[in-house]
């Protein structure tokens, strides 16, 4: 044997031994480590063993094999440093509870875990690469004894409805993290948050945007510390970065071919006129399937009738109506369903790149993830005017399990979260789908699959600006 392989056999076995070393000390138990607890590691001397990365994975197939992959890389750099082990945790194997990728319930248990032996703990995406020597020269420069929100600043310039309209007077005053280049709490920090979120209800029963959320949490209304704007986290590569990204759209492979995506459109004989056309003249060329249905039957778009009433507040009946014929003879049988409203703009194109990373012989939830009382054993759901899409598998499982609308006029989406919460179905998050419209969005926004809403814009201008591809991949 070379001594290259012996080489490369040994860190492979050290990496192992990393992984399954941290896997067996890491899983939390709801209680402090039997050790004996350490002190906290003034300023200066903070090591990889003082710090404690929580991936933000999720529970679907692809994302806990992208997340098992981040956290194998970030142990063998450890293994190559020879400075310490830090902890690793995958955020989806921490607990049972549906509402931890929404981080603030999670602090508790990684406050009673943790508490006493970590200095920081930090968080990342799947898709964010860490490099550690630099990474601990930036904690290394705040002192661990304080309560310290460290991140990449992104602020609205705008009141944006999905915060709330939150500083109208003043939007950009407020910072929130980037969630892509990693942020990072110090551990009395932590602690505290961790205390007050077990006495103290959120202001909201709903987790719209998970990141502005948690600034404001532990912002506390002025009491509590502001994020501390960190360049070395990075969403691209430059000198001296501790992350970089890659993206949210990742190449998997070819696209999944047009003839496996149906498109069910939910629209209304009051908009046929003025937001049909918007479909027609942007998206719809590029579906190999796809009905709009409505409360009446008109053969110049085509609409279809399920024989729902339209109602004024949700569309659950007509949801279900929608499920019920996808699975039925009447339509060709596809891999995927995807549901929007007629206001949704969308890029069919990098939607099927999308759905090549994961297995439509799985249950799959796919959009843009809300949370509903997630602090009180609620329940996760993708937001209808982003677009749903749901596996084969998925309505197959839903509608063979009872699940239904308890009113034609209850909120479809919601309704669906609930049922694959009790069927134990992941609700799984995409950054790319949005219920708003872009400038809803930090200035950072780039990707997108899509967007929701013709309110005070241009819709046709919104989607050549932001969903158009100049060069589009070839169809299949």
């Amino acid at each position: 044997m070379s001594l290259y392989n012996v080489v490369n056999g040994c860190k492979l076995v050290a990496v192992l031994l990393l992984w399954l070393g941290a896997s067996a000390e890491d899983k939390p138990t709801g209680r402090a480590h039997a050790s004996e607890p350490q002190e906290l590691t003034p300023r200066g001397s903070t090591g990889l063993s003082d710090v404690v990365l929580v991936i933000q994975s999720q529970r679907n197939s692809f994302h806990a094999r992208r997340g098992g992959q981040r956290k194998v890389e970030i142990l063998q750099q450890a293994a190559e440093l020879g400075q310490g082990v830090p902890v690793v945790l995958l955020l989806h194997e921490l607990s049972e509870f549906e509402g931890d990728w929404s981080i603030l319930p999670l602090l508790p248990n990684l406050s009673a875990t943790y508490g006493q032996s970590a200095s920081w703990f930090f968080f990342i995406e799947e898709e964010t690469s860490v490099l550690l020597p630099n990474l601990l020269q930036v904690l290394q420069r705040y002192q661990v004894q304080e309560e310290w929100f460290l991140g990449k600043r992104l602020h609205d310039n705008e009141p944006s409805i999905i915060h709330h309209y939150a500083f109208s007077e003043d939007p950009g005053s407020f910072s929130y993290p980037d969630p892509a280049a990693g942020w990072a709490l110090s551990t009395p920090l932590l602690q505290r948050l961790a205390e007050r979120i077990q006495h103290k209800p959120l202001k909201s029963d709903f987790t719209i945007d998970l990141k502005h959320e948690v600034a404001l949490y532990i912002w506390e209304e002025g009491n509590g510390p502001k994020l501390t704007a960190v360049p070395e986290f990075c969403t691209e590569t430059r000198d001296n970065c501790a992350t970089t990204f890659t993206t949210y759209l990742p190449n998997c492979g070819d696209p999944v071919s047009r003839k496996e995506v149906f498109v069910a459109v939910k629209t209304c004989q009051k908009f046929h006129s003025e937001r049909l056309p918007v479909v027609k003249a942007t998206w719809e060329k590029d579906a190999e399937f796809l009905e709009y249905y409505s409360d009446v039957t008109d053969a110049s778009i085509p609409t279809i009738n399920l024989g729902v009433p339209n109602t004024e507040r949700g569309h659950c009946g007509k949801t279900f109506a929608i499920l019920r014929r996808f699975l039925s003879k009447a339509v060709p049988k596809t891999d995927w369903l995807l549901i929007v409203d007629d206001d949704t703009l969308i890029s069919l194109p990098r939607l099927r790149r999308l759905l090549r990373c994961y297995d439509p012989k799985e249950a799959v939830s796919l959009g843009e993830r809300y949370g509903y009382s997630l602090l009180l054993n609620g329940y996760s759901y993708t937001t209808g005017g982003a677009g749903m899409v749901l596996s084969r598998a998925a309505v197959s499982m839903l509608l063979s399990s009872g699940c239904r609308c308890y009113s034609d006029d209850a909120p479809d989406d919601m309704v669906l979260g609930r049922c694959f919460t009790f069927l134990r179905v992941p609700i799984t998050h995409s950054p790319l789908f949005h219920q708003a419209r872009p400038y809803d969005y930090s200035e950072t926004l780039e990707q997108a699959v899509s967007f929701h809403k013709h309110w005070n814009i241009d819709p046709m201008i919104v989607f050549k600006r932001w969903l158009q591809d100049t060069h589009p991949r070839d169809e299949l």
